[in-house]
């Protein structure tokens, strides 16, 4: 598993990007070529004229877009020498979907969370039909920001029914992650449904990951179940897409005179 690390802006911060239109979608687009590898620590961008004529913008917005990177230490500009890819610009983290409970488990070690609200509420509709949980039950809600050296890649919102939840506290909740506090609990969990999509930043998360308002996001939900078939935990989580990817090995599976992909249980990330 690797790790996405990337130096602050001067404020401390991660830069946020540029305001612009134009030079934000720049700024969007040269990240992510820099996060998935195509411009690898080392490697020099493009001119600023070549990056102009292909984003069909002006060489102004592609020098807003590019101090921004700089603002975030992913790329180095020199007279004489072009902008070049910093080493602190690596490979996202990443989880294999097929095995993902432990390896979220093991990213939980790895990583370090900051709790954002802890509170206990009536389940939401969505929350109550995911659980299998009563009209007007109680759980706790929680959210998290996880940070990859100092640096957010995902906001946390779980759902833990009250009668588990009480088992830990809000300090409990600050220091581990939460699936090894269920298990401390004596929650034996079995098993996890999830579905992935895409979604765009609100105000609220923008601010907490440290992006910009409407910025693309990873959008993962997942319902975990203990031994018995009983929902225990409901997440609701969003990733940031240069430093976060799951991924899925599939093997090939043959009957007859049709063949079909099929997920490796287990498989490498």
């Amino acid at each position: 598993m690797t790790v996405q690390a990337e130096r602050m802006a001067p404020s401390g911060r991660p830069g946020n990007g540029p305001v612009g239109g134009k030079a934000r979608s720049v700024y969007l687009s040269l990240r992510g070529e820099i996060s998935s590898g195509t411009y690898a620590p080392g490697a020099t961008l493009p001119a600023e004229s070549k990056l102009a004529a292909s984003h069909d913008v002006s060489r102004v917005t592609v020098r807003r877009a590019l101090a921004a990177l700089a603002a975030e230490g992913l790329v180095e500009t020199r007279s004489g020498a072009g902008t070049t890819v910093t080493e602190g610009a690596q490979a996202p983290l990443s989880a294999d979907i097929a095995s993902a409970l432990p390896q979220l488990a093991q990213m939980g070690q790895a990583t370090t969370a900051r709790l954002l609200s802890f509170a206990y509420v009536a389940a939401p509709a969505p929350v109550l039909r995911a659980l299998d949980l009563p009209e007007g039950a109680r759980v706790q809600r929680a959210t998290r920001i996880r940070l990859s050296e100092g640096r957010p890649f995902s906001h946390l919102t779980t759902f833990v029914p009250e009668a588990i939840a009480r088992h830990y506290d809000e300090a409990d909740l600050a220091r581990a992650p939460l699936l090894q506090l269920l298990e401390r609990a004596g929650t034996r969990i079995e098993a996890a449904q999830q579905s992935v999509t895409a979604t765009a930043a609100t105000p609220e998360v923008a601010e907490a990951l440290g992006t910009v308002l409407g910025a693309p996001l990873l959008s993962l939900t997942r319902t975990v179940r203990d031994v018995e078939g009983r929902g225990v935990e409901y997440l609701s989580a969003l990733y940031l897409p240069d430093l976060f990817r799951l991924d899925m090995t599939l093997s090939r599976v043959r009957e007859g005179d049709t063949s079909h992909w099929e997920p490796v249980i287990g498989g490498g990330a």
